[in-house]
């Protein structure tokens, strides 16, 4: 790991390098973040495996970078959090099931790659340091193809068969049982809860819900030219519209014609729109101007697109395949490497 430690030096070394980097918006906080991963994992193992570590799941989540862009999808890049691992953030949601597996698969399969190439240097080098990346590399890409939910194999499940659901609320005990993770479990806490709301109380979804908006209505000129405003005890139901953008944000634009306004506000979850009624009226002042602030009362069902999951038959079987045939890879590769690499050391 000569060359490893002396290219860290390096980058040490050159600081006003580092700082101009860090001027950069788009890659100061994924360096940044890379850099406080590689001291936080330092603190409990040696720094060159703390590197290395962070190393691969940048290969990983390059991966998902590669196949979003591929398809179109826009994202972040990657941010790490330590002991954690890392993320992206999709600035735009894949359109159904099978984009969503398909951007999920590319961190393994990248992931994997990356672990191989260690696995490779660890052989040539006969480095115990490389061989224990490398296992760690194969192990962590395997535990991402369980298939729970915000886990890669919880996405890709999606394409293939919710079933896969049900073996990861299984599998993930088996895994919290043997890792002891904290953070594991309220991983799997968290999938749990959100399948019972899916599919055990689901007729809940049917349900109306309600949410609060606010409207600034500029009223100083109607005042002037005559207009009756309201007061705050006036109820009444407003008509709207609604619409969603590309990123798939919702929006319900609300007309009031008597006071001559149109204004919008986003719904937090994709709904159809019940009724907007007005909730409360007050007169306040903003930057010295009279205005009415009215509170809206959005009814609404969530909706779920069950479309979404419609993926044809062909693309199951592919996905499907290519899903068990990396997770058996990927743990033949963590039994050839303690093979070898106690052979070799």
């Amino acid at each position: 790991m000569g060359w490893l430690g002396s290219g860290i030096v390096l980058l040490l070394l050159k600081g006003k390098a580092v700082l101009s980097l860090l001027k950069l918006g788009k890659i100061a906080g994924p360096l940044i973040s890379m850099m406080v991963s590689i001291w936080a994992y330092a603190l409990i193992s040696p720094w060159e495996f703390a590197a290395g570590f962070v190393a691969l799941l940048f290969v990983h989540e390059i991966g998902h970078v590669l196949a979003a862009k591929r398809i179109g999808l826009p994202v972040s890049a990657p941010l790490f959090i330590p002991f954690m691992g890392a993320l992206i953030t999709m600035k735009k949601q894949p359109l159904d099931a099978r984009e969503e597996a398909y951007v999920a698969f590319g961190g393994p399969v990248l992931g994997s790659i990356g672990a191989a190439v260690v696995f490779g240097a660890a052989y040539y080098y006969h480095s115990p340091l490389l061989y224990s990346l490398a296992y760690v590399g194969f192990f962590l890409n395997l535990i991402n193809l369980l298939p729970i939910h915000p886990l890669d194999g919880g996405r890709i499940a999606t394409a293939v068969t919710r079933w896969l659901w049900l073996v990861g609320l299984v599998g993930g005990l088996v895994v919290i049982v043997y890792l002891k993770s904290v953070l594991f479990f309220i991983i799997w806490l968290l999938f749990a809860y959100d399948l019972y709301k899916k599919y055990i109380s689901q007729r809940k979804q049917n349900q109306a819900h309600a949410v609060l908006k606010s409207f600034l209505i500029p009223i100083e000129n109607l005042q002037e030219q005559g207009y009756l405003i309201p007061g705050p005890e006036h109820k009444r139901d407003l008509p709207f519209t609604t619409y969603s953008d590309l990123e798939r944000q919702q929006y319900v634009g609300v007309h009031w014609e008597n006071l001559d306004y149109y204004g919008t506000t986003t719904m937090p979850v994709q709904s159809l729109i019940r009724k907007v009624r007005i909730a409360q009226l007050e007169q306040i002042y903003v930057d010295t101007k009279l205005h009415l602030k009215m509170q809206c009362e959005i009814s609404f069902t969530v909706y779920d697109n069950e479309k979404y999951y419609d993926v044809p038959a062909a693309s199951r079987w592919r996905y499907g395949i290519a899903y068990f045939v990396l997770a058996g890879f990927l743990g033949g590769m963590m039994y050839l490497v303690h093979v070898v690499g106690n052979v070799n050391l």
